[in-house]
C-alpha cells in the first residue's frame, strides 16, 4: 500500500481523490447490498462491453471538490494497466500508472511514493478484462436526466471508497466520475475533449524523477 508519510500538500489529496487511498471509513463498509435487475444487469454488461472496446483515450477534465478550489489537467489512459494525470500550473504533482504500480509525485517535498494498481481503485478502469464483478461490487444502477451512473466499491475492503462511472447514455459515452474517498470526501472529474484510439507515446507512462532530470 501506498506509504502516505512524505506525500503532503496538494499530492496527498491527489491519491485519494483519483485513487480512493486511506484509511477505511467504517460507514462505507454497511453500505446494504444491491439487487440487480435484469434490466440493471443488461445495463452492466453494455458498459462492461463499451469499456473493453477502449484501448486508448486522452481528456481535459476538471476536477471538483468539497475541499480546496477546482483544478484541471489532462488525463491519458492505455489499457491495460497504464495512465497519467497532469495537473494544469501552477500544479506540479502528478500520477503515473505503469501497469504494476502507481507512482504519485509530490513537487512541494520533491518525493516519490507507490502503490500496487490494484490496491487502489483505479484498478477498475485500469484492469485487462473490465468486469463489474467478482472483486468489484456494484452498490447503484441509476439513471438521471440521460445520464447513466454506475457505482462500484472494493468488494473485500468497501472501506477504501466509492467509485461511481457516470456516462451519457445515448450514446453510451464516458463523461464523469464521481469518488468519495475513505474519509467520505466527495470529489467530481468531469472530462472534456474526449478522444479514444490515440496514439500515445509509451514513455509517458513512466515514472521518471523530475528532481533528477533536472540535474541532467
Amino acid at each position: 500500500m501506498v506509504t502516505r508519510r512524505g506525500i503532503g500538500g496538494v499530492a496527498a489529496a491527489l491519491v485519494a481523490v483519483w485513487l480512493g487511498i486511506g484509511a477505511a471509513a467504517p460507514a462505507l463498509g454497511t453500505l446494504s447490498p444491491f439487487a440487480m435487475s435484469e434490466a440493471d444487469r443488461r445495463t452492466v454488461a453494455r458498459v462492461e462491453r463499451y469499456l473493453n472496446g477502449i484501448t486508448t483515450m486522452t481528456a481535459r477534465f476538471r476536477q471538483i471538490s468539497e475541499v480546496g478550489l477546482p483544478k484541471t489537467g489532462t488525463f491519458y489512459l492505455s489499457r491495460p494497466g497504464r495512465m497519467r494525470l497532469e495537473y494544469d500550473p501552477p500544479i506540479r504533482d502528478f500520477i503515473v500508472a505503469d501497469g504494476w504500480f502507481v507512482f504519485f509525485w509530490d513537487a512541494e517535498l520533491e518525493q516519490q511514493s507507490s502503490t500496487p494498481i490494484g490496491s487502489s481503485l483505479a484498478d477498475v478502469i485500469l484492469r485487462e478484462n473490465f468486469r463489474l464483478s467478482g472483486d468489484i461490487t456494484v452498490t447503484d444502477v441509476a439513471r438521471r436526466n440521460g445520464y447513466l451512473e454506475i457505482t462500484v466499491i472494493d468488494s473485500e475492503e468497501p472501506g477504501k471508497g466509492q467509485f461511481t462511472l457516470i456516462f451519457e447514455e445515448r450514446p453510451l459515452k464516458l463523461r464523469r466520475w464521481r469518488v468519495v474517498d475513505a474519509q467520505g470526501v466527495t470529489t467530481r472529474v468531469l472530462l472534456t475533449d474526449a478522444r479514444t484510439e490515440v496514439r500515445l507515446d509509451e514513455e509517458m507512462f513512466y515514472f521518471r524523477d523530475p528532481s533528477r532530470q533536472r540535474g541532467e
